[in-house]
């Protein structure tokens, strides 16, 4: 949920994931209209230290860790010299360290690579996963929830943390990135999870399961690491800019990503459609006159309030956006994000 927010709400049997609690409609519709609160004991968390882990983690990534003040994070990719994404990930400056928050499944990936790239520069890595997980809330009514449940919300900007205490607990409040509006994280060491978590349900969120963070990932137009991003993807194709910064100077990748911004535009572009047939399975290339268009990367039927719904997320070609698509036997239209 990402995350942070929404990345890597998946059902693939990832630490503290749960496909549902009885009624996926409602636990979406707690996330549009209410609040859902969820685990997201499927991210791992990186601390980094050393005097030099704001310059070598700046030369890495391709947002701007040089200047992010302390309590702030950034959304940002992990790419290769070919400017290819290898990772997605939030970088936090909690003051003494970096913070690094990624998936579990990208861990192996992100640590092997940090100790490639360190050299003789002073940067210590650990992996702090095991002493610091998180819940997530999303919904409109989270900021009462947190209250309610003695959680002191202070006023924060989209990715700005505090550390407060909470019954006596030392905890971190985040709000979430903005794709995904009113979101909240709470970072607690694993042994105190359960209490927070008894906590916020009887201040009145409810326990909101894989499927329907899925089914919200969607509606939003959120791409999902491994299935909307992929290893072979350039990251303006994503449309994710806000983990590019074009303004920091030079990194792993930079030149590729420099290259694509300089000649005004990609070839094709993320987005959001709505199918008219059945849903098309991920990888079902999208067509447009007989010719290969795009791909669908993910989809789902959502229960809108209008009625159910099938959408799909995909790349297309910029040039085929008002042509006639298929996928398959169904027909596609490209529609505005979010959906809901």
């Amino acid at each position: 949920m990402s995350s942070v927010t929404l990345h890597g709400a998946r059902e693939d049997g990832h630490a503290g994931t749960t496909p549902d609690f009885g009624d996926v409609r409602a636990e979406l519709r707690a996330l549009l209209s209410g609040s859902g609160v969820y685990d997201l004991g499927w991210r791992a968390k990186i601390a980094l230290t050393g005097s030099d882990r704001v310059r070598w983690l700046n030369g890495m990534i391709s947002n701007n860790v040089r200047d992010l003040a302390p309590g702030h994070g950034v959304y940002a990719f992990l790419l290769n010299s070919q400017g290819r994404i290898q990772a997605d990930l939030y970088a936090f400056n909690r003051g003494e360290s970096l913070m690094v928050d990624t998936e579990q499944s990208l861990r192996e990936k992100v640590l092997q690579l940090f100790d490639h790239y360190i050299i003789a520069d002073d940067v210590e890595v650990a992996d702090i996963s095991s002493k610091l997980t998180a819940l997530g809330l999303t919904g409109p009514e989270s900021v009462n929830v947190l209250q309610k449940a003695g959680i002191a919300v202070p006023e924060l900007a989209h990715l700005q943390f505090a550390d407060i205490k909470w019954r006596e607990i030392g905890v971190t409040v985040l709000r979430s990135g903005e794709e995904a509006k009113e979101s909240w994280q709470v970072w607690i060491a694993p042994e105190h999870v359960a209490k927070l978590r008894g906590a916020l349900i009887e201040a009145g969120a409810k326990p909101t399961g894989t499927t329907a963070l899925n089914l919200f990932r969607i509606a939003r137009g959120i791409p999902q690491f491994g299935m909307d991003i992929r290893d072979r993807d350039l990251p303006q194709e994503t449309g994710q800019l806000r983990a590019l910064s074009f303004t920091k100077g030079c990194y792993l990748g930079q030149e590729i990503v420099e290259r694509i911004r300089s000649r005004g535009a990609v070839h094709r572009q993320f987005g959001a459609f709505f199918v008219e047939g059945p849903l098309p399975e991920p990888g079902t290339k999208i067509q447009a006159e007989e010719k290969e268009v795009g791909e669908v990367t993910s989809g789902a039927i959502l229960p809108l309030p209008g009625g159910d719904r099938a959408v799909a997320l995909g790349y297309l070609r910029r040039e085929s956006a008002g042509k006639n698509l298929h996928a398959g036997p169904s027909r596609l239209k490209p529609t505005e994000l979010p959906i809901a």
